[in-house]
Order: structure tokens, then sequence, then C-alpha cells
């Protein structure tokens, strides 16, 4: 099997992982997406893009990891409803008055519980990508443009791109000002 071969099917095994974390009142919001080939150049394109309308030269820096990258996994919390605990972690009395509004990146806020339900996905992901070696990093920034780009739907997006190589490319970057 060849590396990227191999990469792909951890991408596909992490999507599993998703799928199968436990989640509140076991209700699935959590959406994924493997990109590879391709559409990672041309993420990482955008990112580029965004990163220069906003201002944020972070974005290129990340859009480089991107690049580098054999595969990436879009994760994404898409059309949750409230768990209906009324317990205020969102901001509002009661889950009756959350009220979501377009933000310039995401939509939110949202009922804190299912961000906890996301966090738990990308946790299970990156388990199982690190108990198969592939290195791997959570990038909001990934997200935010792929989201844009209409390549996964949901409120709130993340990437996780995903690399097999001598040294792990996603880290040793600075943050550039």
């Amino acid at each position: 099997m060849e590396l990227k071969e191999a990469v792909s099917l951890v991408a596909s095994l992490m999507e599993l992982s998703c799928c199968t974390a436990p989640k509140s009142l076991g209700q699935n919001f959590v959406r994924t997406k493997v990109l590879a080939g391709e559409d990672l150049k041309v993420l990482a394109e955008e990112m580029i893009k965004y990163g220069k309308e906003k201002g944020d030269p972070n974005f290129d820096r990340d859009a480089e990891g991107v690049r580098r990258s054999e595969a990436l996994l879009l994760v994404s919390i898409d059309n949750p409803t409230p768990l209906g605990l009324n317990c205020g972690a969102c901001g509002c009395e009661r889950c009756a008055d959350l009220n979501s509004v377009e933000g310039p990146e995401f939509k939110g806020p949202l009922c804190s519980w299912r961000y906890i339900d996301l966090g738990i996905a990308l946790g299970s992901a990156v388990k199982t990508a690190s108990l198969h070696n592939v290195d791997n990093r959570i990038m909001y920034r990934a997200g935010v443009v792929a989201r844009r780009m209409g390549l996964i739907d949901g409120e709130l997006a993340v990437g996780v791109p995903l690399s097999a190589t001598g040294k792990n490319i996603f880290f040793d970057r600075p943050a550039k000002k």
C-alpha cells in the first residue's frame, strides 16, 4: 500500500470515529468530508486569499500545511437543535430563547452541548490518526474557508489535515505578525 492510500484509509477511519463518537441524547449533528489531491490545493489557495482579505497572515501559514498534506478531514456541526435542558450554558435562560445568527466566519451561538459533541468527535478522530501514526492538527482556519467555499455544510467547521512524513509538518510553525 502506498503512503497516500494509507493516509486516505486513516481519513476514512477518522470519519468512522466521528460517526461513532458519543453525542448528547444520541442525536448526531456532526458531518464529515474527506478532501485529497487537487481539492487540497484549491482550499489552500482560497485560504491565502481569505487571509489577505481579512489581514491575517496565519491563513497562508496554515494553507501551506494544507497544501503539503495527503488528505484533510472536514468536521462540522450542521443544523443542531438545542438539547432542551434550559441549562443556560449558551447564555440564554431557556433553550427556546437561543437565536443563532450568521457571524463573520461561523453561525452562533449554538447549544453548548452541541459544541461538546463536535469536540468529542474531533478528539475521537485525531486519536484514530494518532493510533495509526498519521500526523495531524485541528485547524480552525481550514474550516472557516472550507465552509465559505461550500465544501461542507454546517454552522461551525474545522479541518484536520493529515500527513505522514519523517517530521510533523504541522508544528514548528511560528505565528506571523
